[in-house]
């Protein structure tokens, strides 16, 4: 796999930002966006379990989902001061994502600017929460409502793999899901390993950064992407839809079609569609090797 660092700038012109990065669909990080944020400083783990460390979250292990793990399926069910605990009190591989702590605390909204600006479309009703122990692991997938991401880390540091959409192939995605069906756990070290198993990654393209304190990530629509929690930490994602009518089409095929009939299958078939899906996306990426070989 050919892998380069994602661009880096402090602060970027809305039109910069449109023909060098949104338009041609490529990531940036954007170091100064947050810079003037109280969200900044303001939130950190005490913060958090004084104002809903009461409720209760779905947490997610490092485990890959089993032939009956039903999509988005948590592994367990804690108070979230309790999990917030766990995370300060030494390394665990538990993460949380997609928590809308607004919907509980709809003050913090005060604490950061949307940058409309960059982006148009923000889902304002959906800032989500993305929280991890070190040693945590979002393994590889893309969103499936194929949104723009801006995505804020705020405490600890995160390592980040992103790979676009076209070489889904290349990647073995999974039919009917936003999965890969390679492992990229421990890439920087296990790369040589992971291609020797899924030969096609070879001719795939990335990037790499490793996100902290105060870093914006723009992650476009579709974008494949690997996280890595290097210490426990927190994000915040703003999602803003697809501008164009066939990405926003497209979305909503993904969320209700593709979801459900893997939801579906999994509950009706599920050791047949479990190794259906790893044998397909095996196929045809061997077909896609024989194009790069002819």
């Amino acid at each position: 796999m050919q892998i380069q660092s994602i661009d880096r700038v402090e602060n970027i012109s809305a039109q910069d930002f449109k023909t060098q990065y949104y338009e041609p669909r490529k990531p940036l990080i954007i170091t100064g966006l947050s810079k003037d944020w109280p969200a900044r400083d303001k939130w950190t783990w005490d913060y958090f379990k004084s104002i809903v460390g009461d409720k209760t979250v779905g947490v997610y292990n490092n485990t890959r989902a089993g032939a009956k793990t039903l999509v988005n399926g948590a592994d367990d069910y804690i108070p979230f001061g309790e999990y917030l605990d766990m995370i300060q009190q030494g390394p665990v591989s538990l993460r949380i994502f997609l928590f809308n702590i607004f919907q509980h605390a709809p003050q913090l909204v005060n604490d950061f600017t949307w940058p409309d600006f960059l982006l148009k479309g923000f889902l304002k009703r959906y800032p989500m929460l993305f929280v991890g122990g070190a040693g945590s692991i979002a393994h590889m997938h893309y969103d499936i409502d194929l949104s723009h991401i801006m995505h804020t880390q705020f405490v600890g540091r995160k390592r980040v793999l992103l790979l676009d959409n076209q070489q889904s192939t290349l990647i073995y995605r999974m039919p009917l899901t936003v999965e890969s069906a390679a492992s990229f756990e421990n890439w920087p070290e296990r790369l040589n390993e992971t291609e020797t198993k899924f030969p096609a990654l070879q001719y795939a393209r990335g990037y790499t950064t490793v996100l902290e304190h105060g870093d914006t990530m723009f992650m476009p629509a579709g974008y494949w992407h690997h996280m890595e929690y290097l210490d426990g930490g927190f994000a915040m994602s703003l999602r803003a839809l697809d501008q164009t009518l066939s990405g926003k089409l497209n979305g909503l095929y993904h969320l209700m079609g593709k979801r459900s009939m893997n939801n579906l299958l999994i509950k009706m078939a599920p050791e047949w569609w479990y190794h259906y899906k790893r044998k397909v996306a095996k196929q045809r990426a061997e077909k896609e090797i024989r194009k790069h070989l002819a």
